[in-house]
């Protein structure tokens, strides 16, 4: 019989708290405006209603992901954004090596592991985010 994994605990847990409290208390005013356009792009194009994850991160549906490292699982979100201080910080499941032509397109950006870095929206091709959000949900990493 099969042994069923345990669900590890993760400090990063949605909340309650307001998304657009949250978004308006950003004191740079370009981060905010990029904020709420980053929000209707991902809700646009996931149909979630969004939710704030910890203190935040501005999360999009949610699933159960395994760690290939540590084998445990825990509950994420499908896709989000953060508002981190040095730029906006995207959590999408994009293999970005296998789409460096559409990479190339998006403008000035730096990419980690889930994660897609933009210091503001004026820097990049919102069409070309769009079809990386939308690649993300598809799981057509």
């Amino acid at each position: 019989m099969a042994q069923k994994k345990k669900l590890a605990e993760i400090k990063t847990k949605p909340t309650q708290a307001s998304v657009d409290e949250f978004i308006n208390s950003i004191n740079d005013e370009q981060k905010r405006e990029d904020s709420f356009t980053i929000l209707q792009m991902m809700k646009d194009a996931s149909g979630e209603e969004p939710v704030l994850w910890s203190s935040a991160i501005i999360g999009f549906g949610n699933k159960q992901v395994t760690s290939a490292a540590t084998g445990r699982t825990v509950n994420w979100l499908r896709i989000g954004f953060s508002p981190r201080k040095a730029n906006l910080s995207l959590y999408l499941t994009v293999n970005y090596e296998k789409h460096l032509d559409l990479m190339k397109e998006l403008g000035k950006h730096k990419t980690g592991v889930g994660c897609l870095y933009i210091n503001k929206l004026d820097d990049i091709n919102l069409d070309v985010l769009r079809k990386i959000i939308k690649l993300s949900l598809d799981n057509l990493v």
